[in-house]
């Protein structure tokens, strides 16, 4: 909570500062707030109130400086936190969510620090939850974790959109002494997003070798997104390759089933996703059926059924409920969580309250 109220005073002083040069800074947020009930885990079902299930609640801070001629600085800052209790989100990381500098202008954007990677962002393209509720896509496909999703020391570089059509590549340094590979990785994807189609092609490598464990080889995910919007209801499809260790994390680790054995993720896997969104005025519905099917020895695919529903009480606030099962086979470990937890078994139930400020 001492962090959070750090973060308020950060941002009180940039706004003020920004007053002073004629900066453009913007404070905003996200308060989602859920009770959640857990099925089918070895240590029993499990109501709670919690936070960050249809999105992670968060405080940003960003910022545009125009320096002329068409180039201008930003910055972005986002703190995540969890509502029901005021802790820090991330491991406790005060800026977890993302923390970046760059400039941007005619050849596009530019930017350093701690950032979404390219591979993810297309996977939540394809996901008609958003990689949030119970239907998280996080459950099954790769990657999984903050861990896949973000990248620290990374230099990231978007292109302009021309024709519909844009660019990403990225860069994360491993920053292992006399080692410029251990720790590493970079992705890119390629965007077209241009009528009712918009469809990502997005690649994610990173090497697991750490300064004291060396030839553990690389973790290495291509996944395929398209959403195609008929106007009554929007197509959502994916599929994804992923080959090598820690290519496909299991998102609860703690053996939620009781079987013998520590839980064991797939090295060689592919993932498919099918699933629709269906607005109307204030209502929208989603479902979505993801399977994994995994190549290795152990064979343990599963396959997620995902109900969703959200209604807009305004712009900024709206109340959801979700509900997802998920159909482990050989005895495979995957658990149905939320935006922010892993979750502790195979159903989840979701009924929640966003906000957004």
């Amino acid at each position: 909570m001492k962090m959070i109220l750090c973060a308020g005073a950060l941002a009180a002083l940039c706004v003020d500062a920004a007053a002073a040069d004629g900066a453009a800074i913007n404070v905003y947020g996200l308060l989602d707030v859920a009770v959640v009930r857990e099925t089918g885990g070895s240590g029993g079902d499990v109501t709670k109130i919690t936070s960050g299930v249809g999105g992670g609640s968060r405080l940003g801070f960003k910022g545009r400086e125009e320096l002329g001629n068409g180039l201008a600085a930003l910055f972005l800052l986002e703190s995540g936190f969890q509502a029901d209790t005021g802790v820090q989100g991330q491991g406790g990381l005060l800026f977890g969510r993302q923390a970046y500098v760059g400039l941007q202008g005619g050849f596009g954007t530019l930017t350093a620090g701690r950032q979404y990677t390219p591979q993810y962002l297309t996977v939540v393209l394809a996901d008609p939850f958003g990689s949030g509720y119970a239907g998280d896509t996080k459950n099954l496909m790769a990657p999984t974790g903050n861990s896949a999703s973000r990248m620290d020391n990374s230099l990231k570089y978007v292109s302009p959109v021309s024709g519909g059509v844009s660019a990403e590549l990225v860069y994360g340094a491993g920053e292992v002494s006399g080692d410029s590979t251990a720790s590493r990785q970079f992705g890119g994807a390629l965007d077209y997003n241009a009528g009712p189609l918009h469809a990502r092609l997005g690649y994610h490598y990173r090497n697991n070798d750490t300064a004291t464990v060396k030839n553990l080889g690389s973790a290495k995910n291509t996944v395929l997104a398209a959403v195609y919007d008929f106007g009554v209801v929007k197509a959502h499809a994916a599929y994804g390759v992923n080959k090598g260790l820690n290519s496909s994390l299991l998102r609860n680790t703690a053996n939620p089933y009781g079987r013998p054995g520590t839980p064991v993720a797939s090295s060689d896997s592919r993932d498919v996703l099918l699933g629709a969104t269906i607005p109307s005025g204030p209502h929208t519905w989603m479902v979505s059926w993801i399977h994994k099917d995994d190549r290795g020895a152990l064979d343990q695919d599963a396959s997620q059924y995902a109900l969703g529903y959200r209604y807009a009480l305004s712009r900024r606030t709206e109340l959801y409920s979700a509900i997802a099962h998920i159909v482990n086979r050989h005895g495979a470990s995957y658990t149905v969580g939320s935006a922010i937890e892993g979750g502790t078994g195979n159903g989840a139930v979701d009924l929640g309250i966003r906000h957004a400020f």
